[in-house]
């Protein structure tokens, strides 16, 4: 099992992953709403753009301070 079923099956409501080698340049993934162990992708930015965050959190990251440097 993968570490992002196995979160869903603990009952994670979010995932956010940080990539800094994603294809386009460093990246920052929020999913959600998991579903049969699976998670629908709910919003992506770039490096240095905002992510906001629903419930229950409910806050926006600035992403420009995550250390992206080689």
């Amino acid at each position: 099992m993968n570490k992002a079923a196995a979160y869903t099956e603990a009952g994670v409501p979010l995932y956010l992953l940080i990539d800094r080698f994603a294809p386009p340049g460093p990246m920052v993934t929020l999913f959600g709403e998991p579903e049969d162990a699976v998670y629908k992708e709910l919003r992506a930015v770039k490096s240095g753009e905002d992510i906001h965050l629903p419930e229950p959190f409910s806050l926006t990251i600035d992403t420009s301070v995550f250390p992206f440097g080689p």
